[in-house]
């Protein structure tokens, strides 16, 4: 039985008008669902219930348990942080839903009423300039009514001050029109934090891993009381602002010929424990073959290490892949991959790594110093790190030259130590028992000999992956600082957070002067010239005005 369609107008109003019909229906049930996340991320009951929780620890945290007690406060305020931050980012999402429709009311999220600022803190007037004449007639003749302040919490490195933004009424003594300038810019809408403490806040927090509970210590110290609650919901607001930046970062590097991946543990908030989650890190750097596009760091955020992330994450990309053996990449390298297959080019870093294990003479003297057991020193992993070392020699050498004089060199200097190196693992391979050590080692290698030695047929290929090693570095200085994620939405905050500040560094970029300037501008800025903020642009564009 065939299916009864019902025919389209020919008409072309009427089909105008049943194409803006659906529009509106679909704009209102987009702004419906926004509504709905944003009560279901408030959870209200639950922050409520965190906060009794963090009250009952503090009265009992000179019991005899102190020191426990603590550790569970730390981590209570770190999972109310974060559903905090949540909490913010998901009302900004429902008001820009609801903003395109007329039926739909944004959800309005109960915040914690915030203390006035400081009277000891000095204010710096701002007047907005008055109007010469009347916007309304043009008369002359204005009289002023009085003036609406609006304060804003500004930070200057040790110093504090509020900011009073002052905008003056006036009123036509001709035609009696009111007139005042518009209200002041905020990057987070209703905001009160400026630019620049926002950047200090982000930095502190994602650069340098300072959780928001210590930051809020730090700055009653500094005689500016802001409970942690308060900052939160400024980090959930400000990285909703930042993700156009991240999204453009993400396209940038996912247009690269060849990329850098890796991955790293990350404690995320449980039930009654912390669960292992993954930060993915993968950087483009095209500085080591000469190459014009400025580097760049793309980090992801997941619950586990399963294969389906990275394939999610690279599944419209193709090119080479520098990564270490990890099994979930298998996929990408297979031959029939849409668009194509991904070319894996091995990192030496990590097989050299497995032989100076057995090789590290400096390690085993100090643990016979100690009167440790040390492990024996084998003469054919001593060989092993010398011959790949003569390989880093090579690539010292060519190091910033351009593909082809990378290849001509490799090809020259490289091929013949690569060939000796494979037929002399496969001779010492023969010597050795299967589940020995080095046998392991030099299996790592062998067994993935092509893509060892991808970098003999293209220049582009590095001979390390340490250029996402770098980058991956400031997750396990924050494992130490924060301990652990306080959700999965703290996870991805912190991927996007972590995009933005590795990129500047990659650029050679202040992170925080240039999130300072950035907060400062994006929302005013033309949506299709947002590229001008990015690090490498911005840079570039205004340096006498910026501090990298």
């Amino acid at each position: 039985m065939e299916a009864v369609v019902s025919p389209l107008p020919d008409d072309i109003e009427a089909l105008k008008a049943l194409l803006a019909s659906a529009t509106q229906r679909a704009d209102e049930a987009e702004a419906k669902l926004a509504n709905a996340h944003a009560r279901e991320s408030a959870t209200e009951a639950v922050i409520a219930h965190l906060k009794l929780q963090i009250a009952k620890l503090r009265r009992e945290q000179y019991g005899a348990s102190a020191e426990r007690t603590r550790r569970l406060l730390d981590q209570m305020e770190l999972q109310l942080e974060d559903l905090e931050a949540d909490a913010a980012e998901d009302d900004l999402a429902a008001e820009f839903a609801t903003e395109k429709t007329a039926t739909v009311t944004a959800f309005e999220r109960k915040r914690p009423a915030r203390k006035p600022f400081p009277e000891h803190l000095p204010r710096e007037r701002v007047v907005m300039p008055a109007p010469c004449s009347c916007p309304a007639c043009g008369g002359s003749r204005l009289s002023k009514l009085g003036e609406d302040v609006t304060e804003t919490l500004e930070v200057i490195p040790r110093a504090w001050k509020v900011i009073q933004t002052v905008r003056e009424k006036f009123s036509c003594r001709d035609c009696e029109t009111i007139t005042q300038p518009p209200a002041p810019f905020h990057v987070v809408p209703r905001g009160w934090a400026g630019p620049s403490f926002l950047a200090m806040l982000l930095f502190e927090k994602y650069g340098q891993h300072q959780p928001l509970n210590r930051q809020a210590e730090r700055f009653a110290r500094e005689g500016v009381p802001l409970s942690t609650s308060t900052l939160a919901d400024q980090v959930g607001a400000a990285a909703f602002a930042l993700m156009p930046l991240y999204r453009l970062i993400e396209a940038h590097v996912l247009a690269a010929e060849r990329l850098h991946g890796d991955d790293t543990t990350v404690p995320v908030m449980a039930k009654v424990k912390t669960d292992t989650a993954r930060l993915w890190v993968y950087v483009r750097d095209d500085r080591p073959f000469a190459g014009a596009g400025p580097p760049a760091a793309l980090f992801h955020y997941s619950r586990d290490r399963r294969g389906e992330h990275p394939r999610a994450h690279l599944v419209s990309w193709s090119g080479i892949l520098q990564a270490d053996a990890y099994g979930g990449y298998g996929e990408l390298y297979a031959p029939g991959r849409v668009p194509a297959p991904v070319l894996e080019a091995g990192c030496f870093a990590h097989a050299r790594r497995k032989f100076f294990e057995l090789a590290d003479v400096a390690s085993v003297a100090r643990k016979k110093s100690r009167g440790e057991h040390a492990g024996m020193i084998y003469p054919i992993a001593l060989e092993a790190v010398q011959r790949i070392d003569a390989l880093f020699d090579v690539e010292r050498a060519i190091n910033g030259k351009d593909a082809t004089d990378r290849l001509a060199v490799r090809r020259e200097l490289s091929a013949p130590l690569m060939a000796e190196l494979h037929a002399w693992l496969t001779t010492q391979l023969a010597r050795l028992s299967r589940n020995h050590d080095l046998a392991k080692a030099i299996n790592y290698m062998l067994r993935r000999w092509e893509a060892f030695t991808r970098l003999l047929d293209d220049g582009r290929v590095c001979l390390t992956n340490n250029a996402a090693e770098r980058a991956l570095r400031c997750v396990p200085l924050g494992r130490k600082a924060w301990l652990f994620c306080g959700s999965d939405r703290g996870g991805q905050r912190a991927a996007i957070l972590y995009t933005l500040i590795q990129t500047a560094r990659l650029n050679d970029v202040d992170p925080q002067a240039w999130l300072a300037d950035v907060l400062a501008r994006i929302a005013e800025h033309p949506a299709l010239q947002l590229d001008q903020l990015l690090p490498w642009n911005w840079k570039s564009s205004s340096p006498a005005s910026k501090v990298a």
